[in-house]
């Protein structure tokens, strides 16, 4: 189980992400469409004003039953210990134990 901080830190990274996502899609396009390099400059000013943790780059994949960031897959949400116990109980339809 991961530590409360870092789960909770993650959220609010994610509330931020989709608090100024907006914003920073507007910046970006703003930017792409400029030709003056002093407004160009002036623009990434703007952008670097926008919070560090407000960048979806800075998200981490977590395990939402753990918070385990480490061993994460994508199709299932759960990282890889979680799998293999939901794997054994047949929770997971269409994923079997491989045996050879």
């Amino acid at each position: 189980m991961a530590k409360k901080n870092m789960i909770e830190r993650e959220k609010k990274r994610n509330q931020l992400v989709i608090k100024y996502d907006k914003k920073r899609k507007e910046i970006k396009s703003a930017i792409q469409k400029c030709e003056s390099f002093s407004e160009r400059m002036n623009l990434y000013g703007k952008l670097q004003l926008i919070p560090r943790n407000a960048f979806p780059c800075r998200l981490r994949n977590r395990c939402w039953m753990t918070g385990r960031s480490r061993g994460y897959y994508r199709s299932f949400g759960i990282s890889r210990h979680v799998l293999r116990e939901m794997a054994h109980a047949c929770l997971l339809p269409g994923v079997t134990k491989s045996s050879w």
